[in-house]
């Protein structure tokens, strides 16, 4: 029988059923090989070569491949149509031939197909190909070069910037795009300026509201009304004047629908709708891939097979009626730069296959299934047609103008199925205005505005019916997971298989954190930033990177040699590389802290130097850098220990007193390498180790206060005496909040984790005792050994054995024997399906998740009892 190679067990489960008896399909389970990470992996003195390594969890599956051949002369290798699908079947033909289990008489081919449907496999094993060496060639010179970068980049960002983990080819272009978003916010300076509004009614009683537009003959900019006396006096001439209908325009209008999904598109609009993470949405497509119900996931093409747009409009005619078909079928151009790479559009592979009518229990499968169907169907429909009417209200003179604008959908068209999702919604967005005439006296209506005006600065005139507005204008928003890919993608940054990956990269870095879906720089990131851009410009310039993805694709085309590729870019970098390999960190502290002076530094309103330490006063501030990241710190330290954080204030986050105890000791707020803490008193000969306590987690600087800083100088808190004897106290600790107790005669103390820091201070007696003796009874490896499972899912589908949801120090994660997977952050206990715990098992034991199974404790016993006889 041929062996038949794919990625997933899932998917060769599948597979194996369309295909029959005569095929033995088996999974590689991803990558099989991949370069050590050690220095030397790959060689630039000798033209790249580079040295790959089966991982300890591959070579069971591929001495399985290996095996099957042993019976059948036959492989066909079907990974997933993109790049680095044609790489995993180059590495195990590689792989394969250096085991012999390939011979000269082997059979080897490669097929892809871009739907997991009988049909789609059926038709791919008539059109078997080679493996496609440009295709491979491109991950070659893909994989050198982040290799390359993150290698020789990395120990020069740990020796040169402590606390700094490392660099990669991508994710630090990405990284610069968030910081300098950033700090276009910090350094934004907002202006003021003022609109004026008016609730109107016509003669038939319908009231509407109308902006000003124009006034005393002239037509207003934007920053024309620039303060509140300018405002006051339109919203006077408005009030004092009457007004008629001086025009009614109605234009129509049509929209038409957007593409069907591509790899970002569908990553943004998840995003945006739902909320949900690249990686997340990702996870999920690609579990509806498995289980057949939509095409491939990670395209950059946007066209729909011919048989797919002809079912679509069959599926539009059958639910919505015949109105609702266009005359002839939609075509929609294929925007990817390289065909070689673009596959079909992301498109469900049935179109009568409604989201009411499948069954999915995963959450987030059901959602992004609904998304895919609404908007592939949506793309084949007819225009929406519109009618949208511009309504100018004059006074007699001349001299007032407003305006009204409203829309009324006249057929809706794909608007009944899909609308697509904006990023900013506007503040003023087009509404329905009732029956108006040109020529019609209109009445300011009293009361109707004052509403608007609550908690902002106002100017209300005629009786309320007419408001003057304050506003000033915003900063750029931060960006979020959705806008971020956009931006990414129009400056050619990347591909759609990297997004997910690089947002990841530089969250679990510590680089970026994510707040209500935005994306915010720590200080770390900042520091890495402002480093690459002083010392490694060119290689995180945005049209260097750029024009890196294109010669890539290049290669994939067949139109560059990557050794060519590769040796021009190390020459220059290799350069840069020893030439700031010899710079000390002192030079290197310099050069970032004058580049980052403006933000560090900001004037200050009295005029003063900005360099001068506030606390002490005589003091130069400086850029310091520690493991946590950087730092504005002062020249005096140790005898003043003033810092702040980089992308603070003068005040945020600085040392301060925050009062005196009642022996009349100072207690103050501090900055130190781990973070802020409370400190009493000072350091000196008679108290070299003042009392200290860390903030626990959650605990903001900003809200410290000396109430809250003697209650943590206070601790540990002792809650009350053991009913056998001891106390019970209460404590942070390295780990966060717990309780402490030992016995009289014990020889070490019992310690149990609590889970709200807020216990430390609350937990009462009955409860702490309950802890402890469970902690005492199931001591376990640092916790309770008899935990109860958050979720029981079953009997693993294809290895048998309990997979359950269980919680943890750092977080709920799946357990199935020795192997444990960590919970995506995004995903929550209740919602985890069996068919997304098995692909985090797989994944999980892919990395080298899955341990040897140790000897069972009873057949020890065993053993040893029948060696005493």
């Amino acid at each position: 029988m041929p062996v038949v190679v794919v990625e997933s067990p899932a998917k060769a489960k599948t597979i194996n059923k369309y295909l029959g008896k005569d095929y033995t399909v088996l999974a590689s389970y991803g990558h099989v090989r991949d370069l050590p990470p050690k220095d030397g992996s790959v060689d630039p003195d000798h033209d790249f070569a580079m040295e790959w390594e089966i991982g300890v969890d591959s070579r069971k599956h591929v001495k399985a491949i290996a095996d099957a051949l042993k019976d059948d002369d036959a492989l066909i290798l079907a990974t997933d149509p993109d790049r680095e699908g044609e790489a995993i079947s180059w590495h195990l033909q590689e792989a394969l031939t250096k085991r012999r289990a390939i011979k000269k008489t082997t059979a080897v081919s490669r097929v892809t197909f871009n739907a997991i449907t009988k049909p789609a496999i059926l038709e791919a094993m008539k059109h078997p190909r080679q493996v496609d060496e440009d295709l491979v060639e491109a991950y070659l010179a893909r994989r050198a070069l982040d290799y390359l970068v993150g290698f020789n980049l990395s120990p020069v960002l740990w020796r040169k910037l402590p606390g700094a983990r490392s660099a990669g080819r991508v994710q630090s272009v990405c990284l610069r795009l968030i910081v300098e978003r950033e700090m276009e916010i910090e350094a934004f300076n907002p202006q003021e300026y003022w609109s004026v509004r008016a609730l109107l009614e016509t003669p038939r009683g319908q009231s509407f509201e109308a902006r000003l537009t124009q006034l005393s003959g002239r037509k207003l900019d934007k920053f024309d009304l620039k303060d509140r006396m300018s405002a006051e006096m339109a919203v006077q001439a408005v009030s004092s004047r009457a007004l008629t209908v001086s025009s009614v325009e109605a234009k129509p209008g049509t929209r038409n629908p957007s593409a069907p999904f591509m790899t970002s598109t569908l990553q943004q609009e998840a995003s945006r709708k739902f909320g949900m993470g690249a990686r997340q949405t990702m996870n999920a497509a690609q579990r509806l891939y498995e289980a057949g119900l939509i095409t491939y996931m990670r395209t950059d093409g946007i066209d729909m097979a011919p048989e797919a747009v002809s079912q679509a409009r069959e599926a539009i005619k059958a639910r919505y009626g015949e109105k609702y078909v266009p005359g002839s079928p939609r075509l929609y151009k294929n925007k990817a730069k390289n065909a070689q790479e673009a596959h079909e559009c992301i498109r469900p592979t049935d179109m009568f296959a409604s989201p009411d009518s499948v069954s999915l229990s995963d959450a987030d499968q059901r959602k992004l299934y609904d998304l895919i169907w609404k908007r592939t169907i949506a793309c084949q429909m007819e225009t929406a047609r519109l009618e949208r009417t511009t309504v100018d209200i004059a006074s007699d003179d001349g001299e007032v103008v407003l305006r009204a604008t409203g829309q009324v959908v006249v057929f809706d068209g794909f608007m009944a199925v899909y609308t697509e999702g904006r990023d900013d919604v506007e503040e003023d967005d087009e509404g329905r205005l009732p029956q108006i005439t040109q020529g019609e006296a209109v009445k300011k209506v009293a009361g109707g505005l004052a509403a608007q005006a609550e908690g902002k600065e106002a100017v209300l005139g005629g009786q309320d019916a007419v408001l003057g507005l304050q506003h000033h204008t915003a900063p750029p928003p931060r960006y979020t997971e959705a806008t971020l890919v956009k931006r990414m993608e129009e400056l050619g940054i990347g591909r759609p298989s990297t997004y997910a990956s690089v947002l990841s990269t530089i969250v679990d870095r510590e680089y970026v954190r994510k707040e209500q879906n935005r994306l915010i720089p720590e200080d770390k990131g900042r520091i890495v930033t402002v480093f690459l851009m002083n010392f490694f410009r060119k290689y995180v310039g945005y049209e260097f990177t750029a024009n890196l993805e294109e010669e890539l694709d290049e290669i994939s085309a067949g139109d560059l040699d990557y050794k060519e590729v590769l040796a021009k870019f190390w020459r220059d970098f290799h350069a840069a590389i020893e030439e700031t390999s010899e710079l000390r960190i002192s030079e290197v502290l310099d050069k970032l802290d004058d580049a980052l002076a403006p933000t560090l530094y900001p004037p200050r309103e009295d005029g003063t130097d900005p360099r001068i330490c506030p606390l002490c006063g005589t003091g130069q501030l400086h850029l310091k850098t520690s493991r946590s990241g950087g730092f504005v710190g002062c020249s005096n330290y140790p005898e003043c220990r003033y810092t702040r954080p980089i992308g603070g204030g003068e005040e945020q986050n600085g040392d301060r007193v925050l009062g005196m105890d009642e022996a009349g000791n100072e207690i103050s707020l501090r900055s130190g390498r781990f973070g802020p803490y409370v400190q009493r008193g000072e350091v000196s000969e008679e108290n070299k180790k003042p009392d200290r306590a860390s903030l626990p987690k959650g605990w903001r600087a900003e809200d410290m206060d000396l109430e809250k800083a003697l209650t943590l100088l206070s601790l540990p808190r002792e809650i009350g005496a053991h009913p056998e004897g001891g106390t019970i106290s209460a404590n942070f600790g390295r780990f966060g909040p717990y309780l402490m107790h030992q016995m009289p005669g014990e020889a070490k103390p019992v310690y149990a984790n609590l889970k709200d820091p807020n216990d430390v201070f609350e937990i009462g007696m009955n409860r702490a005792v309950e802890l402890i003796t469970e902690k005492r009874n199931n001591p376990g490896r640092g916790r309770s050994a008899a935990a109860k499972p958050l979720k029981e899912l079953g009997e693993h589908p294809e290895e048998g054995g309990p997979v359950q949801v269980l919680d943890g120090r750092y977080g709920p994660y799946v357990k199935w024997g020795k192997v444990n997977a960590t919970l995506p952050k995004d995903v929550k206990p209740e919602d985890l399906s069996m068919d997304q715990a098995v692909a985090l098992i797989a994944e999980k034991a892919a990395k080298g998740g899955k341990k040897k199974t140790a000897k069972k404790p009873a057949a020890k016993k065993a053993a040893a009892k029948k060696s005493a006889t």
